[in-house]
């Protein structure tokens, strides 16, 4: 995956923010879905695409933009010359580990504080590392934690809304803390529910086995428990498997994965022939 600093942001497009709205409790960690509009018809997105958000900064190394990239979060729209973008933002701090200082993440903290009307400025698209195989055969083994939800929304919706002739098998695994925080799927938002009545769709829950102590998501726990419909569709070449969300979401896998196969020496060779053929992908933040 190329870094930040080789992406071209000489494309830049001003966007304006018409929709905000928190999609996390009040009472857990704020994440906002954010609606854009880009009136500027050279703009065009698609759902395997994302885009950059650039944000004015001053800093110790001389920089003055900071750039982020998202995934959209839902099937882009086109309205005459717009083109309307969904994301999700989850507002980010973390300590130092050596000063011990609290520093607040740059481009989140923006955008969870931008209202309905306020400009933004856009680059891209970019290629996103995921596509929807031309095999509408193919099997989907969808891993995400948090907001990496948001390629894999948009996906599904496309796939059951705009592909007719899907007959491959999609398992979605979805990592969150408690219910609650499972993004348009808790008490509040029950989006992924409207393709529950495919025979092709199965979303599997994982959660924190103790939230309040700030434990991991135990998502290699969910893939055990559903170790031989994996396995069956691991026997496929035309299973794909893709990984979102932050790093801790990779930890435990190749373990699960492993013990879905009967051994590390097995997994690692399926895993080879997966990466080989672009079937595994990766998109860690």
């Amino acid at each position: 995956m190329a870094h930040l600093s080789e992406y071209d942001i000489r494309k830049q497009y001003f966007a304006t923010i018409k929709k905000t709205r928190r999609l996390s409790p009040e009472d857990t960690e704020e994440v906002r879905e954010l609606v854009l509009e880009v009136q500027d018809p050279a703009f065009e997105c698609e759902i395997d695409q994302s885009f950059g958000v650039l944000v004015k900064v001053s800093d110790d190394f001389g920089n003055t933009l900071h750039h982020r990239l998202y995934s959209v979060a839902d099937i882009p729209k086109k309205q005459k010359n717009k083109t309307i973008i969904t994301m999700l933002v989850k507002r980010c701090s973390y300590v130092d580990a050596f000063s011990g200082e609290l520093f607040h993440g740059i481009a989140s903290h923006y955008l969870c504080d931008r209202k309905v009307g306020d400009k933004i400025t856009i680059t891209g698209p970019y290629p996103l590392a995921f596509k929807i195989p031309e095999d509408r055969s193919s099997n989907l083994i969808l891993i995400g934690m948090g907001t990496g939800i948001a390629p894999f929304r948009a996906f599904i919706k496309h796939i059951y809304n705009d592909v007719k002739d899907w007959t491959g098998r999609i398992l979605l695994f979805y990592g969150a803390k408690t219910g609650l925080e499972l993004l348009y799927q808790n008490e509040i938002e029950d989006d992924l529910t409207n393709y529950y009545n495919e025979d092709t769709f199965k979303a599997i829950h994982a959660f924190s086995p103790r939230p309040l102590w700030n434990d991991p998501v135990v998502i290699d726990q969910s893939i055990d428990e559903r170790s031989e419909e994996i396995l069956d569709m691991l026997s496929y070449l035309n299973t794909y498997i893709y990984v979102a969300g932050h790093e801790k979401v990779n930890e435990g896998l190749d373990k699960a994965f492993a013990d879905v196969m009967g051994s590390k020496k097995k997994w690692e060779a399926r895993k080879a022939e997966l990466i080989a053929g672009k079937k595994w992908v990766e998109l860690i933040y």
